[in-house]
């Protein structure tokens, strides 16, 4: 095995173990704190992938903004003197089946797929093997020459300021 099969087989298993945390622990904080480690995981196989910047987003986003908004909602919600904040479903059975047979699933269309991947050993990937993705997505979205994704950029960036000087408005007291 190489060094790449053996750091995804520790990543996976870390991921697996911290993503059964998230949804067996009973402090609803100790979960929330085990997410992060899950994003941080799955950033992990994408850098894995050589998608970088997804790894870079995956981290950004999910383990930075989305953890702390969640934190920062159950720290507004008065669950204090409580030891027990996240109770156990009654309904682990049928989560337990349809899980199992998602995974089934999965590994079905995974081993009989005719899309898959092809072989690298073999030196036939899909990608150039010295294509870096960052540089790649910076040169289709700032590119002067070819198509580029500026104005689109720009469009969802105009849609974002007026979201947030909407929420500001509103929020607002008089």
């Amino acid at each position: 095995m190489d060094l790449a099969t053996v750091l995804f087989w520790i990543i996976a298993v870390i991921l697996v173990g911290a993503a059964l945390m998230v949804v067996g622990l009973r402090n609803i904080v100790h979960s929330a704190i085990a997410l992060v480690l899950v994003f941080a995981m799955a950033a992990g196989i994408y850098v894995l992938l050589n998608a970088e910047f997804i790894a870079i987003v995956q981290i950004l986003i999910y383990a930075g903004a989305v953890t702390i908004l969640v934190l920062f909602a159950l720290m507004l919600t008065r669950i204090g003197g409580q030891t027990d904040t996240n109770p156990t479903n009654k309904l682990w059975l049928a989560a337990f089946v349809i899980s199992a047979l998602v995974g089934a699933g999965i590994i079905y269309a995974v081993t009989v797929s005719p899309h898959a991947i092809a072989d690298v050993s073999n030196g036939t990937s899909q990608l150039p093997a010295n294509i870096n993705n960052v540089v790649r997505i910076g040169q289709l979205l700032y590119s002067p020459t070819g198509y580029s994704y500026v104005l689109p950029f720009e469009i969802a960036s105009l849609v974002l300021l007026v979201a947030i000087i909407g929420a500001i408005v509103i929020g607002r007291e008089d």
